[in-house]
């Protein structure tokens, strides 16, 4: 187990900001992950874990506390089970079942970061979520000082949402299962329409799984969404806001203002989620209230490739973050009464 005292942990994070820890331990087994949780919570240091470090926002003056960097492996199929090591890379998990001949995640390609980390967002992308295929989470229960094991229900799964997100100081995950599909070589039926419409099939349909995997691959590094060192688009945590869900009452006056401020035609885009609920684009919010690809003249801007993600050009702090994030957020509010949500997980720092 490697420890570092006033470690940088910028180069961790995908937007390569925010300042150093007090201590930076890595751990590559589940042991060690549970050793160093133990001793942080049984001497009171504040713990911060870190995986791939592509949904963390980090503050300028770092974290005052231990840094634990979970950096454990292993990777098991048995037929069509999966079992993923919290710290595997989850980009080189999705090769792997694709090319087993495995159909389930392969819409999640090219989303940067852990394995352990995905029930905890819930990971999704192009009409996949992890909550689809995930049948049980280990984690170290820190409240009751033991390793669990929670069942698919149990892990309370929402759009990016679940019972790990819910109570964040609780949990630490040391392993993912997964239940996926053999559908000789074809992919899961393929849900979203922008996947369907390039790969030529009918939404629902299916097609070849490499070729979903590369199709995806190809969307989302056209929106800068696949981590590339030398393209400052990707120097980000994805999309920087959840998709809002508003209900009945909300949705109804959005809509007032939209039709107040685009014209009485313009129809946003809109999916039901659930119990009366509409789940509206971000970006198209964020585009329509004046905010368009490149936005800003700081070291901080909008992506030119997505409106949905705030990029770092190369010298950026986090300040320069939170204030394009702050006018983002404002903008939006102003002109369609909705306030988006951060997506990234902040340290030390907010909205």
């Amino acid at each position: 187990m490697q420890e570092l005292h006033d470690a940088p942990l910028a180069p961790l994070t995908t937007f390569r900001l925010g300042g150093p820890a007090n201590r930076l331990i890595t751990a590559v087994t589940d042991d060690e992950v549970i050793a160093a949780v133990r001793e942080a919570d049984e001497s009171g240091t504040p713990l911060l874990i870190i995986g791939g470090g592509s949904n963390l926002v980090i503050g300028d003056k770092g974290f005052d506390g231990t840094a634990l960097r979970i950096a454990t492996k292993g990777l098991r199929l048995d037929g069509t089970r999966l079992e993923l090591a919290a710290g595997e890379v989850w980009t080189e998990a999705v090769a792997h079942t694709v090319a087993a001949g495995l159909a389930g995640i392969e819409c999640l390609a090219g989303i940067p970061g852990s394995a352990g980390a995905t029930p905890i967002q819930n990971v999704g992308a192009y009409g996949q979520e992890v909550s689809a295929t995930i049948t049980e989470v280990v984690a170290y229960d820190r409240r009751a000082g033991e390793t669990v094991v929670l069942s698919n229900a149990e892990c309370a799964f929402s759009y990016r949402h679940s019972r790990f997100k819910e109570h964040p100081e609780r949990y630490v995950v040391l392993r993912v299962r997964f239940g996926l599909e053999d559908a000789g070589g074809l992919s899961a039926p393929v849900r979203y329409a922008e996947t369907a419409r390039v790969l030529g099939v009918e939404p629902g349909g299916r097609a070849e799984l490499a070729t979903v995997r590369e199709t995806v691959l190809g969307l989302r590094a056209g929106k800068g969404m696949v981590l590339d060192p030398a393209d400052h688009d990707t120097w980000s945590a994805g999309s920087f806001f959840t998709n809002p869900v508003l209900d009945a009452g909300q949705y109804a006056a959005f809509l007032d203002r939209v039709r107040e401020r685009l014209g009485e035609e313009t129809a946003p885009p809109a999916y039901p989620a659930g119990e009366g609920r509409t789940k509206t684009s971000a970006a198209w919010l964020i585009d329509k209230a004046g905010f368009a690809k490149g936005y800003g003249s700081g070291p901080a801007r909008i992506s030119t490739k997505h409106t949905l993600a705030l990029t770092n050009r190369g010298e950026a702090t986090t300040e320069d973050l939170l204030a394009l994030a702050r006018e983002v957020v404002a903008g939006v509010r102003d002109a369609f009464g909705v306030t988006l949500v951060n997506e990234p997980v902040t340290v030390g720092v907010s909205l």
